[in-house]
């Protein structure tokens, strides 16, 4: 749900000045502009607030990997904190608490972030470190070295948190050895393994301006983030040109991973959607049901009424060509069994019978009463503006994207639960303690 497309009730103007069509409203405004090397600048005017976020968001992320360099996105994005030619690693965090700023970056499957929310006044300061990342910074061998240690640790702390494992597992059940299902953050041979050519040689490929959006939303005028913009990334090369697609099919495979653990993780991947899908918002509805909140059916069955669990919920993961429907629950191992039947119980009803028009009705003012919470946040609409231009290809308005949630029908959700919920379509991920003993019991126990 954090991925879905925020709204709220006023009325934006959508321009895109460089094609000079122009959508009037009134209030807030989105403005889209492009570089003359194919830079695209978004800003998003919000001007009852003091702060301003921006964002420069790289098109590429772990699913334009290879088994062989697997992390180095993510290494990459480390390594931008570490050292330009004009500041040091310590410089470049403490020019950005003199002024209460916050700077961060986060790599995905399909994209990397680096982002920083200050006062309105002192955006110019924010673009500056930004761009003295992203375009100077040293890769200084040694630098690269301690890196790699923080980086394997990472890596060891997610090892250490099955909830977090077992969906990379899951990943990795669904697509198999395709980019999707590779770990973001790699291995500890592949980020061994990395140099500083290696980084150089993926940062030419990847990080050229047709790949680069740079997406701001508060208290600035868009002329001045375009004027930022141009002023540090005019000159940034275009790339090599290289363009993948991301892998789509599916492999439906099933994990069991033995670890240590008081309890068992179970994550189930149906097919889902890809993100810019017609069926999307009935997709959305379908999780809020499901197993979006405290009433959804998993919680209120598997937690409320039963009491074999503490966490369980559902999600939704889109990618540019794909998608997959998860299901994740936690149980004591005596219980592992009954959470799946149950499971597969509740999907089967959902299939057969559908919500009940209360349930919809509470979904649609759910998944409303979220986005519109989100967009109290700088950082949120920031974000939301880019994945919009990354995968939508245009700047929904939000009178679109609730009219587009207003008229998803209870016929619309029986349509996708059938599509994604066919139990012949299904992968699984399951850690815990001897669960590979325990894996014809647990299997039995979804498909008997």
């Amino acid at each position: 749900m954090n991925d879905m497309l925020p709204m709220n009730g006023d009325i934006y103007i959508v321009r895109d000045l460089a094609n000079k069509n122009k959508s009037q409203g009134a209030n807030d405004v989105y403005e889209r502009s492009i570089l003359n090397n194919g830079v695209r600048v978004l800003s998003e005017f919000v001007p009852y607030v003091r702060s301003a976020t921006i964002g420069l968001w790289v098109k590429t992320g772990s699913s334009g990997e290879t088994s062989e360099n697997n992390g180095i996105g993510h290494f990459i994005e480390h390594m931008l904190f570490k050292g330009t030619e004009h500041r040091s690693a310590r410089e470049i965090a403490e020019e950005i608490d003199a002024v209460g700023g916050q700077l961060n970056a986060f790599t995905s499957k399909e994209y990397t972030c680096f982002y920083a929310k200050v006062l309105d006044q002192h955006l110019p300061l924010a673009v500056d470190v930004l761009a003295d990342m992203f375009l100077h910074s040293l890769f200084d061998p040694v630098e690269i070295e301690k890196e790699k240690g923080v980086v394997i640790e990472e890596i060891k702390m997610y090892e250490d948190s099955p909830d977090e494992l077992v969906q990379d597992e899951l990943a990795r059940a669904v697509y198999g050895d395709r980019s999707l299902g590779l770990n973001i953050l790699g291995t500890k041979d592949t980020v061994g393994s990395l140099s500083r050519d290696d980084i150089i040689s993926y940062m030419s490929r990847f990080y050229g301006s047709e790949r680069l959006i740079i997406s701001s939303a508060g208290n600035v005028p868009h002329e001045k983030i375009v004027k930022l913009a141009e002023t540090y990334f005019h000159d940034l090369p275009r790339g090599a040109g290289e363009t993948f697609q991301t892998d789509h099919e599916m492999a439906f495979r099933h994990i069991f991973r033995d670890k240590d653990t008081e309890q068992i993780h179970i994550c189930i991947g149906l097919p889902g959607l890809p993100w810019n899908h017609p069926d999307r918002y009935a997709l959305y509805l379908t999780d809020a049901i499901l197993g979006g909140g405290m009433s959804s059916r998993l919680f209120q069955e598997l937690r409320e009424e039963r009491g074999l669990v503490y966490s369980t919920y559902s999600y939704h993961a889109s990618y540019e060509n794909t998608g997959v429907f998860v299901i994740y629950a936690a149980a004591s191992p005596y219980n592992a069994e009954t959470v799946l039947a149950l499971i597969k119980e509740i999907i089967q009803d959902f299939r057969t019978n559908g919500p009940s028009p209360e349930e919809l009705s509470r979904a649609r003012e759910q998944l409303k009463g979220s986005l519109l919470l989100s967009l109290e946040s700088t950082s949120n609409r920031m974000s939301r503006l880019a994945k919009m231009e990354m995968f939508d290809d245009r700047l929904y308005t939000p009178e679109e994207v609730i009219g587009a949630v207003d008229r998803v029908q209870m016929d619309d959700i029986m349509r996708i639960i059938r599509k994604i919920a066919g139990f012949d379509q299904l992968s699984l991920a399951i850690i815990g303690p001897d669960v590979k003993k325990s894996q014809k019991r647990l299997l039995d126990s979804l498909y008997s």
